[in-house]
C-alpha cells in the first residue's frame, strides 16, 4: 500500500478532482467492473441421436421427463427446430461447420472413410471447435463425431479418441467433474437418445415402461402391435435419456462448474420409424432444442420461455460462437439465433442423399407455414432397400407385409408406393402430419412456384454438390461392405470394373476400433488396396 502525505490545501483539491473523475459518466466501482475482462461462459452441448421432441415440456404427457423439463423451465425451449439432414453424418457434418454438407461435398452418409474417397474442407473453412480453440477454449467431444470429411481430430478436440474404419472417430469420455481447471470450455456430451434401444440391457434400464395402451400413433402409421412397440420403445429410450441428462447437470453443479455454463440440449435428427429417419418429413427433421443459461447473464435466454422462431441445426454452432463473443465467419450459413436485429430465419433447407448403400436425392424447404419437398429420383420407391431391411427390423417387415395384404389405409399406403411424385407441398398449419399433398392443387400454384424457386436459388448459389454423381471411390466402400444389397444402378459399372469387390469388405462392420492417444503421431486411414481396373477386367 502506498501512502501519500498531502499538504492541507492540495489535499482538498485533489480529492475534488478524484470525485469529479469518478462521477463523470460511471461510478468508480462500475468503471472497475467495465475494465475487467468479461468471463467467457462454458458452452456444453448435450447431443442426442435419433430423438423426437416427445418430452413433457413438448407436450407429451404419458412419460415423465423431469430433468429435461427442468432445463426448459430454467431456459428457453425452441419449438420450430429442423435439422439439415435426417441422418447422422450429413447432419453432424453440417452442424460442426455451420455450413451445409452439400456445399463442400460431404452430404453422402459415411463419406471419407477411405484414403481413396477422402474429402477435405477448404483451407479457409474452420470448424466450430477449431474457432473455440483459437479463442482460448478447452474443447472436447465425449463420444462420436461422425463427420464426412478428413480432419486431424487434435485440431478440434483435446482428448484421446478411438477410430473405427466405418463409423469414424469417437472421443474417449472425459469425466465432467475434472473440468474445473479447464474453463472456459466448449464441450459435447453424446447420448444415445433413440439408440438406447440397442443396449443389451435396454429393458432393464427402463424403470417405468410407458403404458402401451395410451400411445396415440400419428395417422401415417397403422395401429399394429409391432408399430406400437417400436414407438413405445422410443418413449422409453427418452426416459433413460432424461436420467442421463439429470446426471450431467448434477455433476456440473456439484463441481461448481454449472454456474458458468450455458447448456444446449438437442438431437441430430428425428426418430427411427417409417417416414421419419432418412426422410424430409418433419418426423425425420424436427428435433428438441432447449438452451439453459446457468450463468444468468444472457438476456436473450430467459427462463421458462418458449420461442417459435424457425431454427436450423446450422444455427447451433454459430449461436454458440456468439454467446462466447467469438466472431462468426462470413462463410458460415448458420445464423445467430440471439441476434437482436429482429430478422428471423424464413426457411430451413434440408437434404437427403445416399444413406449407407441406398442412393437417393431429396431436398426440402420449410417455413412456418409450408413444407416443399422435391424428389429427384421419382422412379425409386420411398421404401427402396435400406440397412433396416438388411438388419431385418421388425416394424419394416410389418409395413411391407401389411402393404402386401392391403391392410393399410390410403394415407399409410402412399409411402409404400412403387413411385413418388416429383414435388410435394404441405400446409403445415392445417396439416401438421404432412398427409395432403397440395402440389397438384391449382389453388396453391403460386405457393408451389415460390418454394420451388427458393430451392432452385439455393441449389445454384451454394452449388449443391448433390446434383453431381458421387465419385466411384465413395461408392466402392458401400459395394464392398453391403454387396448384393446395393441394388441401385449406380453400382453396376463398379461390379464390372471390380468383380471381386462385392461384399469383400463386410468384415469392416465388426472390426474393433483402435485407440489413438498421444503415442500415435498419425491416425491410420483405410486403404482399399484393390487391383487395378485393367487387371480386374482380364
Amino acid at each position: 500500500m502506498i501512502y501519500i502525505n498531502f499538504h492541507k490545501g492540495k489535499k482538498a483539491a485533489l480529492l475534488a478532482l478524484l470525485i469529479s473523475i469518478c462521477l463523470g459518466t460511471t461510478s468508480c466501482a462500475e468503471k472497475k467492473q467495465q475494465d475487467e475482462p468479461k468471463e467467457q461462459p462454458n458452452i456444453l452441448w448435450i447431443y442426442l441421436e435419433d430423438t423426437a421432441p416427445l418430452m413433457g415440456s413438448y407436450g407429451t404427457t404419458i412419460i415423465p421427463t423431469p430433468n429435461i423439463d427442468s432445463l426448459a423451465q430454467l431456459g428457453t425451449l425452441y419449438s420450430n427446430v429442423y435439422m439439415p439432414a435426417p441422418v447422422c453424418s450429413a447432419s453432424r457434418s453440417s452442424i460442426i461447420t455451420g455450413v451445409m454438407a452439400t456445399t463442400f461435398g460431404a452430404h453422402n452418409h459415411h463419406s471419407s472413410r477411405t484414403k481413396e474417397s477422402a474429402i477435405y474442407l477448404p483451407d479457409s473453412l474452420k470448424t466450430i471447435p477449431e474457432l473455440f480453440k483459437e479463442a482460448g477454449y478447452f474443447t472436447f467431444n465425449n463420444g462420436k463425431d461422425d463427420y464426412n470429411f478428413m480432419y486431424d481430430r487434435r485440431d478440434l478436440y483435446s482428448q484421446d479418441y478411438r477410430l473405427h474404419p466405418l463409423y469414424g472417430k469417437s472421443g474417449i469420455r472425459l469425466d465432467l467433474t475434472t473440468l474445473s481447471d479447464k474453463q472456459p470450455f466448449f464441450g459435447q456430451v453424446q447420448l444415445y437418445g433413440g439408440k438406447e434401444i440397442f443396449n443389451s440391457k435396454f429393458e432393464d434400464n427402463v424403470k417405468n415402461p410407458v403404458d402401451r395402451s395410451k400411445i396415440e400413433l400419428p395417422p401415417y402409421l397403422p395401429n399394429h402391435p409391432t408399430i406400437v412397440e417400436e414407438y413405445a420403445n422410443h418413449l422409453d429410450a427418452i426416459q433413460i435419456t432424461d436420467e442421463k441428462v439429470g446426471d450431467i447437470i448434477k455433476k456440473l453443479r456439484d463441481s461448481g462448474i454449472l454456474e458458468n455454463t450455458i447448456v444446449f440440449f438437442f438431437s441430430d435428427h428425428g426418430m427411427r420409424m417409417t417416414r421419419n429417419k432418412q426422410f424430409l418429413y418433419d418426423g425425420g427433421l424436427h428435433v428438441p432444442l432447449i438452451i439453459a443459461d446457468f450463468t444468468k447473464s444472457q438476456e436473450s435466454i430467459p427462463s421458462g420461455n418458449v420461442d417459435d422462431a424457425l431454427v436450423s441445426g446450422l444455427d447451433l454452432g454459430t449461436s454458440s460462437l456468439a454467446l462466447a463473443g467469438i466472431s462468426i465467419p462470413e462463410y458460415m450459413e448458420g445464423k445467430n439465433i440471439f441476434d437482436d436485429t429482429g430478422v428471423e430465419r424464413e426457411y430451413v433447407i434440408s437434404i437427403r442423399d445416399r444413406c449407407d448403400f441406398t442412393i437417393d436425392r431429396i431436398r426440402s424447404v420449410r417455413s412456418k407455414d409450408f413444407k416443399y419437398i422435391r424428389n429427384f429420383l421419382t422412379d425409386r420407391p420411398y421404401t427402396q432397400p435400406t440397412y433396416m431391411d438388411y438388419d431385418g427390423i421388425e416394424f419394416v417387415k410389418v409395413m411391407h407385409q401389411l402393404h402386401k395384404e392391403n391392410k393399410l389405409n390410403s394415407i399409410q399406403d402412399r409411402f409404400m408406393a412403387d413411385e413418388r411424385p416429383s414435388e410435394e407441398l404441405y400446409d403445415i398449419k392445417n396439416d401438421p402430419f404432412e398427409l395432403n399433398n397440395l402440389a397438384e392443387n391449382p389453388e396453391y400454384g403460386d405457393t408451389l412456384k415460390k418454394y420451388g424457386n427458393v430451392l432452385d436459388t439455393w441449389i445454384k448459389e451454394t452449388d449443391d454438390q448433390g446434383q453431381y454423381p458421387e465419385k466411384e471411390e465413395g461408392l466402392m466402400l458401400m459395394l464392398g461392405i453391403w454387396g448384393k444389397h446395393c441394388v441401385n444402378p449406380e453400382y453396376d459399372p463398379l461390379r464390372k470394373k471390380y468383380p471381386d469387390l462385392e461384399g469383400s469388405l463386410f468384415y469392416l462392420k465388426s472390426e474393433s476400433s483402435k485407440l489413438i492417444d498421444s503415442t500415435v503421431t498419425e491416425a491410420p486411414i483405410l486403404e482399399l488396396k484393390l487391383p487395378s481396373a485393367e487387371k480386374s477386367a482380364e
